[in-house]
């Protein structure tokens, strides 16, 4: 029976994907919710997976773009199980001990004479090796892991044994290198050229349209955040051990925002054609960075959990985003947006919007700079803050109000827990 893969549904409105990462081989038996393929959406990484046992056809390659719901390949449920008997063991009350195959062209022609396992082949794909490289020693001829893990090394003595330099290279790294680099026409300067994937294209789109449809601005406050560090310092390791999540400085902000929020609904509201529309909740958007670029997963009702409940959230966001496993439920939603900066080294910027919301939060590095406190000249941990907000639905009053709220809370943040 063949079966077709066809590419499931991303979402509402994400009527195409790109074919991402290709896990499998043409003509490997792949097992019942196997990972075939990476999908690359507008907002997530979505995994293919094997509905049936079977020999796999695939009709795609990497980078190509298709339509939700296409077929992109094919499994052979009949292919997988004509060779089942041919890899089952030999049952020892009728055959001999030991079978030997005589037909040398069956053996040769065995459907995974030169195909890795899946485990193989992860670990050629990391070292970046050849798919002919290899002679398999398993069943039928297939490489197995142990097949890699000798080649490996194999490798790597090679690569450690010297050799002995000849006369005229000798000459040659005696001689004084005299031409610049830059300069000399023999010096290795290529240019390379890679596709968009399509979460990055869909970012740079985002980041226009937000830029050119909105009446952005940005206003600035500086907190001191000298109670907040005493306080961490105080009970994060204690905080560490009942809850097994470190305090960190994001749950203190997200709760701040979130307090802020209900006081001037607008910064948590959207304007929707010629209305605006007002949310009685706290979603916050929390900018993450990923190896295929930023994106914006939610922590939901943030004005109903605690720093514990936040601190868990922010850490399952990171790391679904690091390993490429957030849904399109993650990435869904959000009324205003938090992104840290800071952790890269900036000291100040003008985040972009996060559309269709109105307002973004930007924090910067923490930096001891002098502060005149009570006349005294006294050396202070300060972030300079940065609020990007659309000015057609925030007014400048209520933008500035809503920073100087959120800088009272962290300065003084008793008050976080006291709802003051």
């Amino acid at each position: 029976m063949i079966v077709d893969i066809k590419v499931p549904s991303p979402g509402e409105s994400v009527t195409e994907v790109t074919i991402g990462k290709i896990l499998v081989q043409n003509g490997e038996t792949v097992a019942i919710d196997q990972i075939i393929c990476e999908l690359e959406s507008d907002k997530a990484t979505l995994e293919v997976a094997a509905e049936v046992e079977g020999v796999i056809t695939l009709f795609v390659k990497e980078g190509d773009d298709i339509a939700a719901g296409a077929v992109i390949g094919t499994i052979n449920t009949d292919a997988a199980a004509a060779v089942k008997p041919a890899t089952a063991m030999p049952d020892k009350s009728t055959t001999p001990a030991v079978v030997v195959n005589t037909n040398a062209d069956e053996q040769e022609s065995s459907y995974a004479e030169g195909h890795p396992s899946p485990a193989a082949l992860k670990l050629m794909q990391e070292n970046n090796i050849a798919p002919g490289a290899i002679k398999g020693s398993g069943a039928g001829g297939r490489i197995t892991k142990q097949d890699v893990l000798l080649y490996l090394e194999n490798r790597k003595n090679k690569q450690q044994t010297p050799v002995a330099p000849t006369p005229e290279t000798s000459a040659k790294e005696t001689l004084p290198q005299t031409i610049p680099a830059a300069n000399n026409p023999g010096s290795n300067r290529t240019d390379r050229r890679e596709k968009m994937t399509r979460l990055r294209k869909t970012i740079s789109q985002r980041l226009v349209a937000a830029k050119n449809n909105t009446a952005m601005l940005t206003t600035f406050n500086e907190v001191d955040l000298t109670e907040v560090m005493a306080l961490r310092a105080k009970y994060k390791e204690v905080f560490e051990k009942k809850h097994g999540i470190g305090l960190g400085f994001m749950s203190f902000f997200s709760k701040a925002s979130a307090i802020a929020l209900q006081e001037f609904p607008a910064v948590n509201a959207y304007i929707v054609e010629d209305a605006i529309e007002y949310h009685n909740y706290v979603d916050i958007s929390i900018a993450v960075s990923t190896p295929k670029g930023l994106v914006v997963p939610v922590i939901r009702n943030v004005q109903n959990l605690d720093l514990k409940e936040i601190e868990l959230a922010v850490k399952d966001l990171a790391v679904k985003g690091r390993d490429g496993l957030l849904t399109m439920e993650d990435m869904t939603g959000g009324t205003f947006t938090i992104t840290n900066g800071g952790v890269f080294g900036s000291l100040l910027s003008t985040p972009i919007l996060n559309p269709p919301q109105s307002a973004i939060l930007g924090m910067h590095k923490i930096q001891e700079r002098p502060m005149v406190v009570n006349g005294q000249i006294i050396a202070r941990p300060m972030m300079y803050l940065a609020l990007s907000y659309d000015h057609r639905i925030i007014d400048g009053k209520e933008a500035v109000s809503f920073l100087v709220r959120i800088k009272e809370l962290l300065e003084d943040p008793m008050k976080l827990f006291l709802n003051l």
